[in-house]
């Protein structure tokens, strides 16, 4: 048999069982009607026999090997725990993976939020749709934790595909605050706030596109980074909007914040689309023991306060926390940025539009971009979330509706004007910010709420009460500030975070600014 014989004997094979066998007459009709396209029988008959052929090529794809994430230390599938083992029912899985012998990190156990790929065991991302899903790779930033000595005990549970800043939408019942357990314990970054307090984990991974690192940082009273958008690799995480996401630490202590951010943040290669090249990563937790903030400005927000939710006990602990770093030098005052106050609807068309095109058309991955794609999980979890829709929160629900609806009505007008207004609002902190070396606000305009009870809850309710404590937090998710949220006090028992954004890429300023907090509070 000649090559070229072999050849088309291969191909034969190859179209024997394709993986892509191409839509029917009827189905390429369906999607013609749906994208208003009128043809006639004659042409959707040649439409089809173009569309067919065209696909062709795609059967091949399956058998080239695509180039993937490094997967580099062994691990056991693990398990979920017991309610007696985990009482405020934090964990989604346990499964310990121990890194290198040595490094930064050498005796720190770690969370890994379950929306961050960890090979050979299983992701839910909070949703039962997604369950049964087990990636195939390592996220850069689980690589980075266990090539620096942390050992990962498992994955941390996240709100229902991360779309609240509540913990009662995630599978498998609500997760309790740490403090009194019939609170919530914010979100959706919840199992990793509570597991931290707790005492469970020394450090754990969150992600934030609204809030969703400090808003649990704030409610259980640990202290959560929200990097510089960019800063430390997205890479192997499901997204929800490119633009707006980010992962950063959450610990007990500010300088494990610093510890762990300096392992975790740097350029991943061209992996990661938001990344500028040449990032510089300096030594966070030896720049950030000062003896006094002299020469310092810190803003006061005055838009970040008195919002129609707040609590006036959550605004005074904020600012008297704020005050107390004129004891050590800093000169602490008011400034106003009347924007701020429009965040919300800025933040809003990223989210709507933007999402839907992310997680139903991106398969949680978005489209468009040069870097790495987890196609594994894009064909698992895109399939889920458009099918097994049982299991979508009610906030996961309407937001995609509107983001279908502003698309299908204006055409990505919105999202583009969002974006733009976007500009504007960083242009807004950056002004006040060349004046001020930080800005400071309450995270959360309130102190954790009750959890409700699920079947007490309309669907609008359930929604309402997923989102309505991000006043303050989702700005910066917008522009890309480094944004920091650390205990300033309590309301009963219920802590309340105090937000600290420093200037893109200065994260050495925010971090100083929490030590001297921290110092002061005696912690």
């Amino acid at each position: 048999m000649t090559e070229s014989s072999k050849e088309k004997q291969s191909d034969k094979e190859l179209f024997q069982d394709p993986t892509v066998p191409g839509p029917t007459t009827a189905e390429l009709s369906a999607l013609a009607t749906r994208l208003n396209y009128s043809l006639s029988d004659d042409e959707l008959k040649q439409c089809h026999s173009l569309v067919t052929g065209a696909l062709k090529g795609f059967n091949q794809l399956d058998h080239l090997v695509e180039p993937t994430l490094p997967v580099k230390y062994p691990r056991t599938p693990g398990y979920r725990p017991t309610a007696e083992e985990d009482p405020s029912n934090a964990w989604y899985w346990k499964s310990t993976i121990r890194g290198a012998d040595s490094g930064k990190l050498s005796g720190k156990t770690i969370a890994i939020k379950d929306n961050v790929m960890v090979a050979g065991v299983p992701m839910m991302n909070g949703c039962r749709a997604l369950e049964g899903t087990i990636p195939d790779v390592d996220a850069t930033v689980v690589t980075r934790l266990l090539d620096a000595g942390a050992t990962i005990l498992g994955k941390a549970k996240s709100e229902n595909l991360c779309f609240s800043g509540s913990s009662f939408t995630t599978g498998y019942g609500p997760v309790s605050n740490f403090h009194v357990k019939a609170r919530s314990a914010g979100g959706s970054s919840c199992g990793s706030g509570v597991l931290v307090m707790a005492g469970e984990v020394d450090m754990a991974i969150g992600c934030d596109q609204g809030g969703s690192i400090r808003t649990p940082s704030s409610w259980n009273g640990c202290v959560g980074l929200k990097p510089t958008w960019g800063l430390v690799p997205y890479t192997g995480v499901m997204s929800i909007e490119p633009t707006l996401d980010h992962i950063g630490p959450m610990t007990r202590t500010v300088h494990d914040c610093a510890l762990m951010l300096e392992v975790i943040a740097g350029y991943d290669d061209g992996l990661d689309h938001r990344q500028p090249p040449n990032i510089e990563v300096p030594e966070y937790s030896q720049e950030i023991e000062v003896e006094n903030l002299n020469g310092m400005r810190i803003g006061i927000l005055q838009e970040g306060f008195g919002h129609d939710v707040s609590q006036e006990a959550v605004d005074r602990i904020v600012r008297e926390a704020a005050q107390r770093l004129t004891s050590v030098g800093a000169e602490v005052v008011n400034v106003s940025i009347p924007l701020h106050k429009r965040a919300v609807d800025i933040w809003s068309g990223f989210a709507s539009e933007g999402a839907y095109h992310c997680m139903l058309n991106g398969s949680n991955q978005g489209l468009g971009y040069q870097g790495y794609y987890a196609t594994n999980n894009m064909k698992t979890s895109g399939a889920a979330i458009r099918h097994d829709t049982k299991h979508l929160s009610p906030t996961f629900k309407y937001v995609m509706l509107t983001g279908a609806y502003l698309n299908e009505t204006f055409h990505g007008q919105y999202y583009g004007r969002c974006q733009n207004l976007g500009r504007l609002l960083c242009q807004a902190y950056d002004d006040v910010l060349k004046d001020h070396d930080v800005l400071i606000m309450p995270t959360n305009p309130f102190v954790a709420h009750k959890l409700p009870k699920e079947d007490e809850m309309t669907f609008e309710a359930n929604a309402n009460q997923s989102q309505g404590m991000m006043q303050n937090t989702m700005g910066t998710d917008v522009t890309g500030h480094p944004a920091l949220s650390i205990n300033a006090g309590w309301v009963g028992k219920l802590p309340v975070g105090m937000m600290i954004v420093g200037k893109h890429w200065d994260e050495t300023t925010v971090l100083k600014v929490a030590r001297a907090h921290e110092n002061i509070m005696g912690n």
